[in-house]
């Protein structure tokens, strides 16, 4: 009984050496995606945000009379 556990341990051992010996291949390149996006999505979001910013700081500007248009006054 203990003989079969020596032997199925033996070869399983060899096993074990024959694909550790394969070469491994590792990709170094690794691409970052914030949140899955490629790097032009990136910036289409970021282009977006930025308008939206400046389209609601004039509308609150333009809500509070800090700032009047010419055709309005």
């Amino acid at each position: 009984m203990f003989e079969d556990f020596r032997k199925q341990i033996d070869d399983s051992a060899f096993q074990d050496g024959e694909q550790q010996e394969k070469p491994l291949v590792e990709s170094y390149h690794r691409q970052s995606h914030f949140l899955g996006m490629t790097p032009v999505q990136r910036f289409i979001v970021g282009l977006m945000l930025l308008l939206m910013v400046i389209i609601l700081g004039v509308l609150f500007l333009l809500v509070t009379s800090k700032i009047v248009p010419p055709f309005l006054s």
